[in-house]
């Protein structure tokens, strides 16, 4: 995931968090030392992310490591495809979006808190318009999460693929990230 974005000792991108769900890889990112904007538009998980934020927010009072990375989290509850439209050329170093995945053709269930997630948020039908606002509000690049034997986004290439077990991130490059 660091990789994909880019993230290095030498580069802590700003990042877009364009489909920020619990908020997992934004907590990953802001570990890592990049400053993430949480985009989240379903109001019952903007909800959640929102108490889960608050929480690290007072735990941080008496922890300064705790207080650096809650400083690098910002979260707002906008439709990412709007927001991202709205930004200026290159606001972002990295956007990142993890779309809900296409229904599964395996007989392997799904985890029982994404069977959960899936029932709160439903389907993510626009997920194919986000990558154009997301390539225009990205400076170097825009890395997609998706399942590893999943179609392309909006049926466009990617750059380069990073592949793993169960998930693949597409890359779509826009210049190349400074060493």
């Amino acid at each position: 995931l660091s990789r994909a974005c880019g993230i290095s000792s030498k580069f802590k991108p700003r990042i877009c968090d364009a489909c920020a769900g619990m908020g997992g890889d934004s907590l990953v990112f802001a570990s890592l030392g990049a400053n993430v904007t949480m985009v989240e538009r379903q109001p019952a998980v903007w909800s959640l992310l929102e108490n889960g934020l608050a929480r690290l927010i007072e735990a941080a009072k008496d922890d300064p490591p705790l207080a650096e990375l809650a400083e690098r989290l910002t979260l707002l509850q906008r439709d990412s495809t709007l927001y991202l439209g709205e930004c200026s050329q290159g606001a972002f170093d990295v956007v990142y979006l993890d779309p809900m995945f296409p229904p599964r053709t395996k007989s392997a269930k799904v985890k029982k808190e994404m069977v959960a997630f899936h029932q709160l948020v439903g389907a993510d039908p626009d997920a194919d318009s986000l990558l154009a606002a997301a390539r225009q509000a990205a400076k170097y690049r825009v890395v997609v999460k998706r399942p590893r034997g999943a179609q392309w986004l909006a049926e466009a290439r990617p750059s380069h693929v990073i592949e793993g077990k169960t998930v693949r991130y597409d890359i779509y490059a826009n210049s190349a990230i400074p060493k």
